[in-house]
């Protein structure tokens, strides 16, 4: 991928999905529309291939809480942040794939300046841990996958608590 903060958005996103479909994943949803980027969904049943290429620091083991995984990739447009936020019923582990991006962590409501992050670094996102997305000088692209703790309930959108959100959310 190879994009500059001017590269328009549409051709990010093209360039992100041409990069997931070149390395085999099936995309099943996407969203190109969100007012700080968007996202791609991949197929849940290429998450032990997913983890072993964008993860290859962890073993699966530790990836897995449960056997429900979900694998998605982030794309934050320069300068514009995700909500602050936490979930109840999943934990997150994340990869820089294109940056550097800005991540916020706390384990209180309080938020602190972002740390840099620059491509290959993980995130690690226990259950519960406030976290913001964070774009930069150029577009960010981050490798996800969600950490479902509840099997019975798989976290979903509505596992999102919003702290604090630029877009009302």
């Amino acid at each position: 991928m190879n994009f500059s903060a001017t590269t328009p958005a549409s051709e990010v996103f093209a360039q992100v999905e041409a990069y997931i479909l070149s390395h085999g994943y099936t995309i099943i949803d996407k969203d190109h529309s969100r007012p700080w980027g968007g996202f791609f969904v991949l197929d849940e049943s290429q998450a032990a291939k997913f983890a072993a290429q964008f993860f290859p620091q962890l073993s699966l083991d530790a990836i897995q809480i449960t056997q429900k995984l979900s694998p998605k990739f982030l794309v934050v447009a320069p300068e514009k942040r995700l909500s602050w936020q936490y979930h109840f019923r999943r934990a997150e582990v994340w990869t820089v794939n294109a940056g550097p991006v800005g991540v916020v962590i706390s384990e209180t409501d309080e938020q602190s300046a972002p740390g840099v992050y620059q491509e290959g670094e993980l995130i690690t996102l226990p259950t519960g841990m406030r976290h913001r997305l964070v774009g930069l000088d150029n577009w960010g692209v981050v490798t996800e996958i969600w950490q479902h703790t509840d099997v019975a309930h798989p976290s979903d959108e509505s596992d999102i608590v919003r702290l604090q959100d630029d877009f009302g959310r």
